[in-house]
């Protein structure tokens, strides 16, 4: 007979002998197993394939592992029949074990879902309670969002964990002995698919383009999953004006009675918003006279001389900084944390200027939409494009940087931003033909795909060809990385090594380089 999984909403709960099928083996997958078991759950792991070191560790827990091909219903898992599953989020949600799971009424959980109905493992001194949750969700800027709300919330003197699809499993976070008064949850369109517990104290859908389609299966899924995020907020929503999608989202959600809505964008704030006036980032939310008034919070030229202050950038940091103030923390601290901040590597990270030429490293730009922001944010481009496209179309991407406008005037000229492309990458052809439907007289240079050959190499001598002083040669692949890399960061770890090679080490201005992101302890 199958529990009834509404009974377990703590840690303190039952959950002895329940039965869980684990699916997948990374790093997420393995903090579920090990939760799970230490709850006194009896957890199977299904995985494709696990290294060596969790494979050993599975038994160690008290769990047992069975590998089977991609698409395979192993009998060992018909045979245990579960009454849980918990999924790593890189199982699309028709992937043959789900569906398998779904035809016999087994619930499928995230590891967000059951880190939220466990998170009273360790609670705070102060308060008896739970560490609260900040949700952060959007297509791009997550991770330096999630870094800049943690780091603004230590400076005020708060324990706090940066935790999720920022490379720390939220389960990791939650049962850490020590506690925390709050975690930063980065939450991607994956976990929050599987979610229906939570219930933040405050959450922010920064934008939504396309990305992930090939795992939702559309654009309408993808933003739904985004929207999960302000569902059942108790403080505040906040969301980008900028995007009219995030701001709907806000009034459509089932929020906790009293949550405020607060916007954030780059242009003067309205009541309960955050942004720009004369050069100066302003909350005009948190403070009584916000009807006639605002608080500075900084100056454009102080996040530039940070690194800090691409407009895509600038954007992130006020949707941080309503997030930090949502949790009461002061103006001053909020300064404070800007004032030692710096982005993380493969964020449009300053490499080398040399002979004029500036080379720029924005390899985590996996969608159009985060490189589309990357090249607004420098006036003349040679850009390195192409990857796995992830069944995005890249055609509105290409025509907003290369081509002539939508909408403008017959005889207007292409975009001048970028003055040549450099395309790698195993899909390539939709990149090359929508840059000759949109600017076929720009010059254009092709890295073949070879599996044996050093592509960034390549890809930095054709590039440097094509430079001229005042460039900026811009990695921004709109693309995944797997193809021809381990990831986004080998992808950027490769493309500057090309680049200290071409340029003879790391002789020229290279002052501006970002060192590692601070990180709260």
């Amino acid at each position: 007979m199958s529990r009834d999984l509404d009974e377990l909403r703590s840690w303190h709960a039952d959950w002895t002998g329940l039965r869980v099928a684990v699916l997948g083996l990374g790093v997420t997958g393995f903090s579920v197993a090990d939760t799970l078991t230490e709850l006194g759950a009896s957890v199977l792991v299904v995985a494709e394939k696990a290294s060596k070191e969790y494979s050993d560790l599975v038994p160690v827990i008290g769990a047992r592992l069975v590998l089977a091909p991609k698409g395979e219903v192993p009998a060992e898992l018909a045979d245990f029949e579960p009454e849980l599953v918990v999924a790593s989020p890189g199982y699309h949600p028709d992937d043959p074990l789900l569906v398998w799971a779904g035809e016999r009424g087994i619930a499928v959980w995230g590891d967000v879902e059951l880190a939220w109905r466990v998170r009273d493992k360790v609670v705070r001194a102060d308060t008896g309670a739970p560490a609260d949750w900040i949700a952060v969700t959007g297509t791009n800027g997550k991770t330096t969002t999630v870094q800049l709300t943690a780091s603004m919330l230590l400076a005020a003197g708060h324990r706090v964990a940066p935790c999720g699809n920022i490379g720390i499993p939220v389960l990791d976070a939650i049962r850490d002995p020590q506690g925390f008064d709050v975690l930063v949850v980065e939450l991607s369109s994956y976990q929050l698919h599987s979610t229906s517990s939570m219930s933040p104290y405050a959450s922010v859908v920064l934008n939504v383009a396309d990305d992930h389609l090939d795992w939702h299966g559309s654009f309408e899924a993808y933003a739904a999953a985004k929207a999960r995020v302000y569902t059942n907020t108790r403080h505040a929503c906040v969301y980008n004006k900028a995007d009219a999608l995030t701001m709907s989202m806000v009034e459509e959600a089932e929020v906790i009675e009293g949550a405020r809505a607060i916007g954030f964008g780059l242009g003067v704030p309205g009541m309960s918003d955050f942004g720009v006036v004369d050069g100066i980032l302003v909350d005009r939310a948190f403070l009584d006279e916000r009807r006639d008034s605002a608080l500075e919070i900084a100056t454009l030229d102080e996040l530039r001389s940070r690194g800090l202050g691409a407009p895509h950038t600038v954007a992130d940091v006020l949707a941080a900084a309503a997030l930090a103030r949502s949790y009461g923390i002061s103006v001053e601290a909020v300064r404070a944390a800007l004032a030692t901040f710096t982005l993380d590597r493969h964020r449009i990270e300053h490499i080398v200027t040399a002979g004029g030429v500036t080379w720029v490293d924005d390899s985590k730009a996996t969608n159009p939409h985060a490189a589309e922001a990357s090249i607004r944010a420098y006036p003349s481009i040679v850009w390195v494009v192409g990857g796995l496209l992830k069944g995005v179309d890249i055609d509105p991407l290409v025509r907003a940087s290369v081509g002539v406008p939508e909408g403008a005037p017959d005889g207007t000229p292409p975009g001048s931003r970028v003055r040549a492309v450099v395309v790698i990458g195993v899909e390539r052809d939709e990149v090359l033909a929508s840059i000759r439907r949109h600017a076929p007289e720009l010059p254009v240079f092709e890295v073949d795909h070879d599996e044996t050959g050093d592509v960034m190499s390549r890809a930095v001598a054709l590039a440097a060809a094509a430079a001229e002083p005042g460039d900026v040669v811009l990695l921004a692949p709109a693309a995944a990385s797997m193809d021809q890399f381990d990831d986004y960061a080998d992808r950027g770890d490769r493309f500057a090594q090309a680049v200290r090679r071409h340029v003879g080490g790391t002789d020229g201005d290279d002052s501006h380089a970002n060192p590692p992101a601070v990180r709260p302890e």
